[in-house]
């Protein structure tokens, strides 16, 4: 079973310190919402995470071994990440997209090249395809698709990665409410079957209501973190500044500014 456990992180950008002080623990099975203002510090985190940034102090550790000591093909296929902004590649289709994730697995045989993937990538890709819905659009250009589809492809283009971790920042900006909800409904759905998923996120209604776990950044340290009671007017209005109203409805948590 996969943890990740963060202790005392710490990163700067040019002498500005974006992240201080942060320690958190999830695992397997999880759902985290990473919540807060913007430049609070999300983004940075994911990407401290991913070892696309590299801390200045502090240690990540996941399933007991250093980040730091993890070879990159062998972090590509534990960690996944989806940056907020995604740049489609001019002139691929759907189905070579999420073949792209299987490149940490293709590139350690000696062969076959990566243009000519074994069967076992060819069905892995083909069996996330009709899993996202994305069977009908398998052919066609990337760019030629919604925002939601789109976002579904990048989805599928990480699980292809097969990874036990499964970063993402923002995945439903920009999505109308039907997209946003199938998301979510996806990502928690991949925690059942034992994928940690930590997400960055602004709308606090949807992190309410699928994720088990919340970290509060707020200029760069948690100023909160733990379950749904972390869901407090006062948090979320130290937080925001904003006041708010939290109502329950079907076992849901409603925040409703005033």
């Amino acid at each position: 079973m996969i943890q990740i456990k963060v202790k005392d992180l710490s990163f700067s950008y040019s002498g500005f310190r974006a992240l201080q002080d942060i320690s958190f623990e999830a695992g397997a099975g999880d759902m985290l919402a990473i919540i807060g203002q913007n430049g609070s510090g999300k983004s940075t985190l994911l990407k401290c995470i991913s070892r696309i940034l590299k801390i200045n102090t502090g240690h990540i550790e996941i399933g007991n071994i250093s980040l730091s000591a993890l070879s990159a093909s062998k972090l590509s296929r534990i960690v996944a990440y989806i940056p907020q902004s995604t740049d489609s590649i001019s002139g691929i289709n759907v189905f070579d997209t999420v073949l792209l994730g299987r490149k940490p697995y293709i590139h350690s045989r000696p062969a076959p090249a990566f243009t000519n993937a074994a069967p076992e990538d060819m069905e892995l890709v083909s069996r996330l395809l009709t899993r996202l819905e994305l069977d009908e659009v398998a052919m066609r250009n990337l760019n030629t698709l919604s925002g939601g589809q789109q976002q579904r492809v990048f989805i599928a283009r990480a699980l292809a990665q097969q990874p036990s971790i499964l970063l993402l920042d923002e995945p439903i900006a920009n999505l109308d409410i039907n997209h946003q909800m199938k998301v979510m409904k996806l990502l928690r759905q991949l925690t059942q079957e034992g994928i940690l998923v930590i997400i960055t996120i602004h709308d606090i209604n949807m992190a309410a209501r699928f994720c088990n776990k919340a970290l509060m950044l707020k200029q760069g340290r948690i100023f909160a973190s733990g379950m749904q009671s972390v869901y407090t007017p006062e948090n979320i209005e130290n937080l925001y500044d904003i006041q708010v109203d939290i109502l329950r409805h079907n076992d849901c948590i409603c925040i409703i500014p005033q």
